[in-house]
């Protein structure tokens, strides 16, 4: 079944319905939360990576979409846990990652194909990122 784009929910959206309806938290501003919060995410972040790990030679291929698809949905209650808006992270690496092609198109490659900094490469500010969505953290 075909679903039209304005019907498509984003990992975000479905993350949070998931972290309101089943009571864990979901800030709304970047905050530092708990060393054992921040500790028990991290571990479960860990578990899903270790899953995908397990699956990407052998797979089979539906076990592997499954495990990078728990991936993504972890690492995005894990912003929403800190209130981090992933999308506008993510939008910043992007921008950071195709600085990395110069003007003349030229790509430099590490030998196993891996896109390589260029000298146009402009880093990403990601604090600068949270700072707009509310962060008070150190200045960059």
């Amino acid at each position: 079944m075909h679903h039209s784009p304005a019907s498509h929910a984003s990992p975000a959206s479905y993350v949070r319905e998931f972290h309101r309806a089943f009571g864990l938290d979901a800030r709304t501003v970047p905050t530092e939360v708990s060393p054992e919060l921040a500790a028990h995410r991290g571990e479960l972040l860990a578990e899903e990576a270790a899953e995908v790990a397990e699956v990407s030679v052998e797979g089979p291929l539906d076990r592997l979409a499954h495990e990078l698809a728990d991936v993504v949905y972890v690492a995005y209650g894990t912003a929403l846990v800190h209130g981090i808006d992933l999308d506008q992270v993510i939008a910043e690496i992007h921008r950071a990652n195709m600085s990395k092609r110069g003007p003349d198109g030229h790509v430099a490659r590490r030998a196993d194909g891996k896109v390589l900094k260029g000298e146009h490469y402009r880093a990403p500010d990601v604090a600068e990122v949270l700072r707009r969505q509310g962060w008070r953290g150190e200045q960059g």
